[in-house]
């Protein structure tokens, strides 16, 4: 099989390779400059492993792997005007480089040109994969919304938290791996299956996420340790430890989370202290490897190669594997 760096390379000399019109410059220049500050490609890497699982020819993906790139640079684009975020992989975001208009509508243009390359896969396979995509688009953006829904919410359960992360990031782990799969070769069941192991470990990893934000190393993590708590965002740490205090823990979580305070540190070392008290890494890292193992266990499932489902194995270990 092609090795992830060598998949890797090749998405990204193929994305440099994507042609614009040149005007309106403020239309487009904003859509090259976006896919430009790089990112690991991994979504459409990984449409591109599954295709190579099954033996079948990764050049016929190449145009769906694209889509799925801008497509997820897309939301990327939109999240950063509703989070109203100023960086994006170190560099100033489309609306603080230019404007939140401007972000709007290119990411608009961005979301047709993913289904232009989208719709470019055989005729045979066209109408099942734009199914897919567009269940998984839609997926993405119920999960943003119910994300921001959240912010405003204090009685999030675990399922919930958990639906909300398979939609905003798995399902576009999901959506690639079938999209792969299909195009490889691969029969419906099979194809299904990948999508839960690409959905499943998706919520593994972002639950991994949330424990690493605050029990991370950051020269490793590569993020400020305890943001998640210092922008008071629900995690499943939050939402767990919530279920598991008692009245005292629960008020002084409550205060902590009810708005700003002028310590970050003393506030970080605080809610970490009730996590510990209430061994909430420990609870995190079981539902983590639940998800996990379920992936697994549905790769496991696959009719595939001994050797492509050794790669896809290996591939999923190493994602799980980050340095705390």
């Amino acid at each position: 099989m092609t090795s992830l760096n060598d998949l890797q390379t090749k998405i990204n000399d193929e994305v440099n390779k994507l042609s614009f019109p040149l005007r309106p410059a403020n239309l487009y220049e904003p859509i090259k400059y976006i896919l430009s500050i790089g990112g690991k490609r991994m979504r459409p890497a990984l449409l591109l492993m599954a295709c190579d699982a099954f033996n079948g020819d990764i050049n016929k993906a190449i145009k769906p792997a694209l889509a799925i790139e801008v497509f997820h640079n897309f939301t990327l684009m939109h999240d950063d005007i509703m989070d109203n975020a100023p960086l994006r992989r170190g560099k100033a975001t489309v609306h603080e480089k230019w404007n939140q208009n401007v972000g709007i509508l290119s990411g608009d243009v961005m979301l047709v040109e993913s289904y232009k390359l989208m719709m470019q896969v055989g005729d045979k396979l066209l109408r099942p994969v734009l199914n897919i995509f567009n269940e998984t688009a839609v997926g993405v953006c119920e999960g943003q919304q119910t994300d921001m829904e959240f912010e405003t919410r204090n009685d999030v359960h675990i399922e919930e938290y958990i639906n909300m992360i398979r939609q905003k990031t798995a399902v576009l782990l999901g959506g690639a791996l079938k999209i792969g799969g299909l195009i490889g070769g691969a029969n419906d069941h099979n194809a299904t299956l990948l999508q839960t192991f690409g959905e499943q470990l998706g919520i593994a990893f972002q639950l991994q996420d949330d424990i690493l934000d605050v029990y991370g190393n950051p020269e490793k993590f590569g993020k400020q340790v305890g943001g998640d708590i210092l922008s008071n965002k629900k995690t499943y740490l939050l939402i767990k430890a919530l279920e598991l205090a008692n009245g005292e823990q629960s008020a002084e979580l409550k205060n902590w989370f009810s708005g700003s305070h002028s310590n970050p540190k003393q506030k970080v070392e605080a809610v970490t202290s009730i996590y510990d008290q209430l061994n909430i890494r420990h609870h995190a890292r079981e539902a983590m490897n639940s998800y996990a193992d379920h992936a697994f266990q549905a790769l496991e499932s696959v009719n595939m190669p001994a050797q492509s489902k050794t790669y896809l194995r290996g591939f999923a270990d190493s994602l799980m594997i980050r340095e705390s």
